[in-house]
């Protein structure tokens, strides 16, 4: 039983429609889904991906409207970091974001902060690709390489635990590959500063597991020492989370049932979809949160 790399990462942001034309404009990904967080359904949580939503490719945020700038410290992700293809694809985009292209890295924040990184694809997994008028699908983002965090001391040392749920260490890199996809998280010194939970910080990230295995990881995590929630179902996947000893907020989710089970898959992300259990407070809602642009309308199809 190994987990199937990262299912997606989470993180927060203070203006949903500067980020929406970031990721699905400047980035190229498709927003899969415009929902609420089921944790607070007052605030925006919007999922960008590839073409069909999968997981792997997955980027989520929280919209706080005027969040206050975050601070990535001990205990937080620092990084996202995708792959691409090859040289010529980091080469486009350098010029595309404005950086330089840095070895065989291409190093930039989003518009509030968030650190990402790109870098060559090593491996045979499944390019997951969106597509984008603008950027060819040999150049475009293929999915989630790993992350990486900050440790929270020097004494707290994740690998045992991070070595009991199959994560195999090579330095200060964890790596779990399962049947479809790898995965890994690095650690680096924390910064003095102390994090500061905010727009452009990473709230939590997550590992893919089947539907099958989510019962048996939620107690594998338990005997590895952790305290994981109960299976929560978020409707699309079902999740469970805990915090591994530097502090990093994990999550488990399962790689089904899929965001095509409630919208066709043709028109992923362009209204307002609620879960179930949560459509009753629709009325509630909805005139709260900031109006979005359909980032696909402005399109010419040929």
């Amino acid at each position: 039983m190994r987990l199937n790399g990262v299912h997606h990462v989470t993180a927060i942001t203070g203006d949903a429609p500067a980020n929406v034309n970031f990721y699905a404009g400047t980035l190229g990904l498709r927003l899969v889904k415009k929902t609420v967080n089921q944790d607070d359904p007052t605030v925006y949580h919007l999922f960008y991906a590839d073409e069909q939503g999968s997981p792997g490719s997955d980027i989520t945020f929280f919209e706080y409207p005027g969040a206050a700038p975050g601070r990535a410290g001990a205990g937080m992700v620092h990084t996202v970091v995708w792959r691409v293809g090859s040289g010529e694809a980091l080469d486009f985009w350098a010029e595309r974001l404005g950086v330089d292209r840095d070895g065989d890295t291409v190093t930039f924040t989003d518009p509030e902060g968030l650190r990402h990184e790109l870098v060559i694809a090593q491996v045979a997994d499944e390019p997951l690709i969106a597509d984008h008028p603008e950027i060819p699908r040999e150049l475009a983002l293929q999915g989630f390489e790993g992350v990486r965090a900050y440790a929270r001391d020097t004494e707290a040392d994740s690998g045992p635990f991070l070595e009991q749920l199959g994560f195999e260490r090579e330095d200060n890199r964890f790596e779990t590959r399962g049947d479809s996809r790898r995965g890994w998280i690095e650690y680096d010194a924390a910064p003095e500063e102390h994090g500061i939970s905010g727009a452009g910080t990473v709230h939590h990230v997550a590992w893919a597991s089947t539907m099958e295995d989510e019962e048996a990881w939620q107690k594998r995590v338990a005997e590895a020492g952790a305290r994981p929630t109960p299976i929560i179902d978020r409707f699309w996947f079902l999740s469970i989370y805990f915090r591994e000893p530097s502090g990093v907020l994990f999550e488990i989710a399962t790689l089904g049932p899929g965001f095509a089970t409630d919208e066709d898959p043709e028109h992923l992300g362009e209204t307002l979809v609620l879960p179930p259990a949560f459509e009753h407070l629709r009325a509630q809602v909805e005139p709260i949160l900031t109006p979005l642009p359909n980032p696909r309308e402005a399109w010419t199809r040929t």
